[in-house]
């Protein structure tokens, strides 16, 4: 009994030990850094760069010729929210030729903080109870 008291200690320890173990997790596409330098702005094509550094993760919205690679690593300790290590953006952008135009890399100290709008855009209809929207179809289908 004093064997399973003693190693049960232990055993508590450890866990506790590990659970505090903080776990990183990487998302997203980092592209190797040599990769990206392999890149060259005025020479390499859109082949050229998704051999290099792959497929994008996203492609711009507003500008067609702009790939973007995105990724992010957290580090989440126990219970706690995960915390931010590196986010990193890497923008390709492209000529109407599909050459390579400009590298451009954005990391968490390049975001800007947008602030909503707190306006709601009215519609127009009615609004109804729940005495209405319950019992309002009644009597309203013809019988077949």
């Amino acid at each position: 009994m004093n064997f399973f008291v003693r190693h049960g200690r232990v055993l508590v320890l450890l866990s506790v030990l590990t659970a505090c173990t903080p776990v990183i997790s990487a998302r997203g596409q980092q592209p190797d850094p040599e990769a990206v330098e392999t890149v060259e702005p005025g020479v390499s094509s859109r082949r050229d760069v998704e051999n290099a550094l792959g497929t994008p993760s996203t492609q711009g919205v507003f500008r067609e010729n702009v790939w973007y690679y995105m990724s992010e690593r957290t580090e989440r300790t126990a219970f706690f929210r995960p915390q931010l290590i590196e986010r990193k953006i890497i923008a390709v952008v492209f000529d109407d030729s599909g050459v390579v135009e400009d590298i451009v890399t954005y990391t968490e100290n390049d975001k800007k903080e947008v602030d909503l709008v707190a306006r709601v855009t009215p519609t127009a209809g009615n609004e109804l109870s729940i005495i209405q929207q319950l019992f309002g179809n009644v009597g309203r289908f013809a019988q077949p």
